[in-house]
């Protein structure tokens, strides 16, 4: 009650010009509140709404992917932990941008939901005292509770924020978590803080696959917890990162990075790794004097001791770290980028973060989905629809069911919809920019409360469905001419999975191989023809591949397929026409000189490249290309 009677009066001085009462309100939030007033705002106006265009936040987006993927598994880790509390979960960039947002429906539908959105701007000098801008503004965790923003119209919702730092102590990003409601929540703050350490030590992680990862604390018991420092180090010894609790407990000690372990530490760092890495948990001394505890949480992959150090690692203990994707047996993914985009889809599904799946037409899409569904441990059904095969008028009662006789031809004894089919387990919404502009507020509705009514039905019934979508059309260009919503956009794309294109894929040979196998399991292929089929442009990518080696088996007599096999082909090219004289009147010698002079103009015609990259000599080359 004092708290509620010393922020009448706070109000009451800043709304009249006085001076604040001392004591009565936090340092940090009076000192924002004096910022304020010198910014020249007035605390009972409205603030107004700064929005960055759609195109901006995508590019602020791609600046830090990684961040981004952490952030949003992280986010949703957390909505799930206080969903039913009239929440939205936002993560920002260091500029104060917001650039995702998770939320109870109730809350996104409220006049503060409705502000907090993608491209929303929440700095202190536009938008006043909130928790993001006082963030960026003091470095550390902080929460504004109703009236203490300082603009009144915001004085409904209560923040809390905590800063996301990299291993230098810069803000990479921010963390928020907001109500509708003014009462205190100490829980809830904990939890955002909680959550800005787990991306900040995930970052250690994915940015020192190579390095050790080293925990330490003064006690033991704390080495799983996150008030634990980590660091990461190279094999040399040299310091790569520093978490934030690590940086505490080192109080007094430099921790720049790129100093060596033994700056830090007392005792040689071989001797140090080589007790770390029998398993088990090390008492070292830090250079202040002070013991503390430390346990290796890694071993980077390639990340070995010193000579002397250690001979092997087979006696090691398992090292704990996220988690790894690991490719379907039967799943190509050998591919250097789709490897890439492929690292967080099993912590993602595992979160039920709804997964976007790009990549032209014939890349595999549905099967990326279908791969999605087994990684996910869900134990439904896999319900996939073909948006742009359902009629515009038939969607909602497609997906969400209907009641018998709900409307005309309909059936008579209802359908239970295929969210309903999908409950448990995965709906796969495959071509879904075809979804009608009329029918995208319904699946909008749906994603946020996975509630389903039945078209002429009375009751809401709750399903767990694990949303997985995929287009071949780029999506933002189609919000851009408002064809497709740009809320549902942001619903569908919590985390996305860009399929490269066929003729992109390091991993061709491998495809070619498998597709092969699958098609005709006895039978070979020769490296010269699947050199013949790399040089084919793919517009229908692995479904244009399959059915150009379903014609040739057709047409082939032998056990094995060679670059014969494919001539005649509409896809095919005669590499005969690109070879030099001498190497005309023999297939196998125009193969090779056809990929040289293909090489040689894809690397602007640059003799050291190509020789490179065809592990040729230059002489090799000119030979070839004169």
């Amino acid at each position: 009650m004092q708290y509620f009677s010393g922020m009448d009066r706070a109000r009451r001085a800043l709304e009249e010009g006085e001076r604040l009462p001392s004591g009565v309100l936090p340092s940090q939030i009076a000192n924002s509140w004096l910022r304020c007033r010198d910014y020249g705002h007035s605390p009972g106006a409205t603030p107004e709404d700064i929005i960055v265009p759609f195109e901006a936040v995508r590019q602020r987006r791609e600046r830090n992917p990684l961040l981004r993927r952490l952030a949003l598994a992280e986010m949703h880790n957390l909505y799930a932990q206080i969903a039913g509390s009239n929440f939205m979960i936002a993560f920002a960039d260091p500029d104060g941008v917001v650039l995702d947002t998770v939320s109870d429906q109730l809350f996104a539908d409220s006049a503060p939901g409705r502000s907090i959105v993608p491209g929303s701007m929440w700095n202190e000098r536009d938008v006043g005292t909130n928790a993001l801008g006082l963030c960026l503004q003091e470095r550390a965790p902080v929460a504004v509770y109703g009236r203490e923003h300082y603009f009144r119209d915001l004085g409904r919702i209560s923040c809390m924020a905590a800063p996301i730092l990299d291993s230098r102590g810069e803000v990479v990003g921010l963390i928020d978590a907001s109500c509708a409601i003014e009462f205190r929540q100490q829980h809830t703050h904990a939890l955002v803080k909680m959550a800005a350490a787990t991306i900040e030590n995930s970052l250690i992680y994915q940015d020192s696959a190579d390095h050790f990862i080293l925990a330490f604390h003064p006690r033991a018991e704390y080495l799983d917890t996150l008030s634990s420092g980590l660091i990461s180090v190279s094999r040399d010894g040299e310091i790569a990162s520093v978490n934030r609790p690590g940086r505490s407990l080192l109080a007094g000690i430099d921790t720049t990075i790129g100093i060596h372990f033994e700056a830090m530490f007392d005792g040689r760092f071989a001797l140090a790794i080589e007790q770390l890495m029998r398993g088990g948990i090390v008492r070292i001394q830090d250079r202040a004097g002070s013991s503390v505890f430390m346990v290796c949480r890694q071993i980077g992959s390639d990340a070995r001791p010193q000579a002397g150090c250690l001979a092997t690692v087979s006696a090691f203990s398992k090292p704990v770290s996220i988690v790894r994707e690991q490719c379907d047996i039967g799943f190509v993914c050998q591919d250097a980028q789709l490897r890439h985009a492929m690292g967080g889809l099993a912590k993602a599904a595992q979160l039920r973060m709804p997964i976007f799946i790009e990549g032209e037409t014939g890349t595999g899409k549905e099967l990326m989905a279908r791969h999605v569904h087994a990684i996910s441990g869900r134990k439904g059904e896999f319900v996939p629809v073909n948006c742009g095969a359902v009629p515009e008028s038939l969607f909602v009662s497609e997906i969400f069911g209907h009641e018998k006789g709900a409307f005309t031809n309909a059936s008579r004894e209802g359908a239970p919809g295929l969210a309903r089919m999908a409950d448990g387990g995965s709906l796969f919404l495959d071509e879904v920019a075809d979804i009608p502009l009329a029918a995208q507020t319904s699946l909008l509705r749906f994603l946020d409360s996975m509630e389903v009514r039945s078209v002429g039905g009375k009751t809401l019934s709750r399903v767990d469905v694990q949303i997985i979508s995929a287009t071949n059309r780029n999506l933002a260009e189609m919000v851009a001419h408002r064809e497709f919503r740009a809320d549902l956009l942001y619903r569908l794309n919590a985390y996305s999975v860009r399929l490269p294109a066929l003729r992109q894929r390091q991993d061709f040979a491998e495809i070619v191989k498998r597709l092969i196998e699958d098609l005709a399991p006895n039978m070979a292929i020769t490296d010269a023809a699947i050199q013949c089929l790399r040089r084919i442009d793919w517009p229908g990518n692995i479904r244009q591949l399959r059915g150009v080696l379903q014609r040739a088996l057709l047409r082939q007599d032998t056990e094995f397929l060679d670059e014969d096999s494919f001539q005649g082909l509409p896809e095919s090219h005669d590499p005969v026409a690109n070879a030099c004289e001498e190497c005309r009147d023999h297939p196998l010698k125009a193969l090779r000189c056809h990929e040289i002079r293909v090489v040689y103009e894809k690397s602007g015609k640059n003799i050291s490249e190509t020789a490179r990259v065809l592990g040729l000599s230059r002489t090799t080359v000119y030979k070839h290309l004169n």
